[in-house]
């Protein structure tokens, strides 16, 4: 008698397993700005303090992906691998924000130990995603940033259905998610398609650097530039812009800015499907007007009806970051396979450190111009589309 085998076990699809793993692993991006309320309080911060620790982030993910790009290290070991131990690293320095920092300083530290981890997380997720399925690299990224947006809205989410447990529990769910990322991308390992081809030139110190000699790849890179100018920034002052369109009176800020900023999940699956039709070029283009068109309205709306400043504060949300995914598509196919991780690295590191500038700014600006802050992140999106200009005016778009 013939013993049947056992059946063997279901295995998830690689894609959703890395974008999920993304929702989880960038929820430690903005944990401390979802309690930005009650750090104000306890540690008597000013607006400009919450940039801070923002920017703290930036600055550890800038020399991260610097470290990363300019070593090679991205493609000299295994991504997964890198994924997994950031991933872990980043939940520890999270924690240690919530249970260990006493103060602005402390906290800093931390949260600059938690960007510096975040380099091996976003980087190293989309090379997973274009070793696994580099023939659908436009619209798969478009859902390994949407979940990146998710995962910076999630801590608002949770923030929102906080059940009295203080603002550091809040942060802990988000170490924990990391936690779950980490086992996620080390079980599924790296795709087939970034392997080193036979007789590959070696790496080379500053690999990343050299891509920028590559016209393609520089437009895209010119244009995910501009693109930073605005997002971060705007993701920084999204609670102040809804505490300042509802009142003081109206309530926890939460609910909103997880709405306003998680929408922009929904914006990158758009802009992932309709890339199959226009290619990944012209939804960049297509969402930059959308996003500077916003910038440009916003300030002249504070006096419109409160649902429709709330669609149009949802319509920024959504195209803010749509364009995101594909850049780095473009970008990874103006480059040799070998390179992909480091060139991704040096262009996510750039334009990190723009946003450092314009988090600093607007956050100081608030105080005295309030929304029209708005207008000083408009020649972000404005400039990145006159780079993206060869691309898009030649239809260079269907690549997926």
């Amino acid at each position: 008698m013939t013993i049947p085998s056992p059946p063997s076990p279901v295995r998830l699809p690689p894609l959703f397993l890395i974008v999920v793993a993304q929702l989880f692993g960038t929820s430690l991006w903005f944990s401390a700005n979802s309690a930005g309320d009650d750090l104000m309080r306890t540690w008597a911060l000013q607006p400009a303090d919450i940039g801070r620790l923002t920017n703290a982030v930036q600055l550890g993910f800038i020399l991260g992906t610097l470290g990363f790009s300019l070593s090679g290290l991205a493609d000299r070991f295994a991504a997964s691998r890198i994924f997994a131990v950031c991933a872990v690293l980043g939940a520890g320095a999270n924690a240690g924000f919530a249970l260990l920092a006493q103060g602005l300083a402390d906290g800093l530290a931390w949260r600059f130990a938690v960007g510096l981890s975040l380099a091996g997380v976003y980087p190293l997720g989309m090379k997973l995603v274009v070793s696994w399925v580099p023939q659908q690299a436009g619209a798969a990224l478009a859902w390994l940033v949407g979940m990146l947006t998710l995962g910076t809205a999630l801590p608002h989410g949770v923030r929102m259905l906080d059940a009295g447990w203080g603002w550091q529990a809040t942060i802990l769910v988000s170490s924990v998610l990391a936690l779950l990322a980490a086992v996620m991308i080390f079980a599924l390992g790296d795709g087939p398609h970034l392997a080193r081809r036979p007789g590959a030139p070696r790496l080379r110190l500053g690999e990343g650097l050299y891509a920028m000699r590559e016209p393609r790849f520089r437009a895209s890179a010119l244009g995910y530039f501009g693109h930073q100018w605005e997002l971060y920034a705007f993701w920084t002052l999204v609670p102040l812009l809804v505490v300042a369109a509802r009142g003081t009176e109206a309530g926890s800020p939460s609910g909103p800015a997880f709405a306003v900023i998680g929408i922009g999940a929904l914006g990158c699956v758009l802009g992932g499907w309709l890339s199959r039709r226009i290619g990944s070029a012209r939804v960049a283009a297509l969402a930059l007007a959308t996003s500077a068109l916003c910038c440009a309205v916003y300030p002249l709306a504070t006096g419109w009806p409160p649902l429709l400043l709330a669609a149009l504060m949802l319509v920024w949300g959504a195209s803010v970051v749509a364009d995101s995914p594909h850049f780095s598509a473009l970008s990874a196919r103006a480059c040799p396979p070998e390179s992909v991780g480091s060139a991704l690295a040096f262009q996510n590191a750039i334009g990190f450190a723009i946003t450092m500038g314009s988090i600093e700014l607007t956050t100081r600006l608030w105080p005295l111009i309030g929304d029209r802050v708005a207008w000083v992140l408009l020649p972000g999106p404005v400039l990145g589309l006159i780079a993206l200009a060869p691309l898009w005016r030649r239809g260079a778009a269907r690549e997926n």
